[in-house]
């Protein structure tokens, strides 16, 4: 596997896992909405940027071919782009909801629509798809998020069925909270005065100072893709960062009433 393939690459996850493949040797193309060419270090002879919005059919279209040509095919596709959001479910618009998941879940099969058929025809290719530690551990006033990201991991395990018999791997990367990126701003961002009315403040402040310690930063993720693309083996899930990793484990071990009372020692709320 020589050349990669990532979304979202201006800022964040996106960002440190372009960089992370430059400087370990691979061809790079990083796809940003607003293409930047100071954000990543790399000669034209290894780095393409090309702009792609995964929420435009034309774009993505037009940015796959570019890709495809840049450096001959694309070993790897990584679908990283996505944005956060922090709400009750109960006051989160039509629009907001869409918007996540024509990002989140949506953008994702796109890409992958778009990509399949080039790796189908040379008979090799992986797939990876960054989704979150919300799949297997989602917290209260993400419901909107969690559910966007855990469409992508039921997509994911079908595809890696699906498209194994054309020799194409799919994996994922399931960072955790990672305070240090954009994601984190942008989920802030999108909230209105009315986001977290009055009956959840209490609870949303209680959730912020339950945040983990160890949080994931963008060089965890970074790992995290480069082991899944380049560890052999079945694996399918690669939990990235220390909070992600810490809840995965406790996730697998615990049966699911245990796992829940310690969630709920987590966010603050005994059952009822």
């Amino acid at each position: 596997m020589t050349t990669i393939f990532i979304t979202g690459c201006s800022s964040g996850f996106g960002r440190a896992t372009a960089q992370l493949f430059l400087d370990r040797g691979w061809n790079v193309v990083a796809a940003m909405r607003t293409p930047r060419e100071d954000v990543l270090n790399g000669g034209p002879d290894r780095l393409r940027v090309v702009t792609l919005d995964v929420t435009d059919t034309d774009s993505v279209r037009a940015g796959v071919e570019e890709a495809i040509g840049a450096f001959g095919g694309v070993d790897v596709l990584v679908n990283n782009a996505g944005v956060g959001f922090f709400s009750p479910l109960e006051t989160t618009t039509d629009q907001t909801i869409r918007h996540l998941f024509e990002t989140n879940t949506f953008g994702v099969m796109a890409m992958i629509r778009a990509m399949v058929p080039h790796m189908r025809e040379r008979g090799v290719g992986i797939i990876v798809n960054v989704t979150s530690s919300s799949t297997f551990a989602p917290m209260p006033l993400t419901a909107v998020y969690a559910a966007s990201k855990t469409a992508v991991d039921g997509l994911s395990e079908a595809l890696y069925f699906e498209l194994a018999p054309f020799g194409i791997q799919v994996k994922m990367v399931e960072p955790g909270y990672g305070p240090g990126t954009a994601f984190s701003t942008n989920a802030v961002a999108l909230n209105d005065e009315s986001s977290i009315p009055v009956a959840y403040q209490a609870h949303a402040q209680h959730l912020m100072g339950a945040l983990p310690s160890e949080s994931t930063s963008a060089g965890d993720v970074a790992e995290g893709v480069f082991r899944a693309v380049t560890e052999k083996g079945p694996t399918l899930r690669f939990p990235a960062g220390p909070d992600s990793v810490a809840i995965a484990q406790k996730r697998a071990t615990l049966s699911e009433e245990a796992f829940l009372e310690k969630q709920r020692d987590i966010v603050g709320h005994p059952q009822r």
